[in-house]
């Protein structure tokens, strides 16, 4: 990104801080102390680790902000209209199995409204970042949605409930009505990367049922300042709801109107 603000340098310099400790835990993955958060759903002392570096450095050079993280509880700040929304391990399953397909993925809100986006991919090297009316880029190369414009022709994401979650049968619904009209359906695990992905062009569409706002949140500016649509499946808000969709503006109401 040719000329960030200072929030945006801020929340680059946080997330590569925190990757920096996330690369040597994933590193040695095998010697990880893991708790369990719920069925099938862990959480990493290298996730807590990266979340307190994260807030560290957000809260230093902000400190009126308020917080909403994944491992911790959500705090007002001084300065009602402003938060950062942060995950600091997206794709902790796959961290700890040792597959290199992982994210931090930093937000900041200002009126309800997110105003700048970062997620960082340190396996791969891959800093994704937006801001509100800068366009959308990847390691300073400017990013866009595909231009792909007939179903069959396309790839889509979507993530697949585990352990029994409630979303999981409408999910698999979801995929038996999407599959046969289209190139591909791909699961990776990190919703924050999904959305990336659908900024960068490399997936057509994106749709997930239970996604929290620290998943989503930088991510669904990524892809608006990449010329791609974002909303909710059901209702009038991506947090709301808890679902979201995300797609080239050729494929957003085709690919909604399929959905279950």
């Amino acid at each position: 990104m040719t000329q960030a603000s200072a929030n945006v340098n801020l929340m680059i310099k946080a997330a590569r801080k925190a990757a920096r400790a996330l690369v040597r835990d994933f590193n040695e993955v095998e010697n990880l102390q893991v708790s369990s958060k719920g069925p099938g759903d862990f959480v990493s002392r290298a996730d807590m680790k990266a979340e307190a570096t994260i807030r560290e450095e957000l809260t230093t050079g902000r400190p009126n902000y308020g917080w909403l993280g994944e491992e911790s509880e959500e705090v007002p700040g001084k300065d009602p209209t402003r938060r950062w929304i942060v995950d600091p391990l997206d794709g902790t399953t796959n961290f700890l199995h040792g597959l290199p397909h992982w994210a931090i993925s930093i937000a900041l809100e200002h009126r309800k409204e997110i105003v700048a986006g970062v997620i960082y991919d340190p396996a791969k090297d891959e800093m994704f970042v937006a801001e509100k009316g800068a366009g959308a880029w990847m390691n300073d190369r400017r990013i866009r949605v595909s231009g792909r414009r007939d179903m069959i022709d396309m790839i889509f994401a979507t993530g697949v409930p585990f352990a029994g979650r409630p979303e999981l049968p409408a999910t698999l619904n979801d995929m038996a009505a999407v599959a046969p009209r289209c190139a591909g359906i791909r699961r990776f695990g990190a919703a924050a990367l999904d959305l990336a992905y659908v900024a960068a062009g490399r997936y057509d569409g994106y749709w997930e049922r239970g996604v929290k706002p620290w998943d989503a949140a930088a991510g669904l500016l990524l892809v608006r300042e990449a010329g791609g649509f974002v909303g909710p499946l059901v209702g009038d808000s991506v947090f709301e709801s808890r679902t979201v969709i995300a797609a080239n503006a050729n494929v957003f109401e085709p690919l909604k109107n399929v959905l279950p």
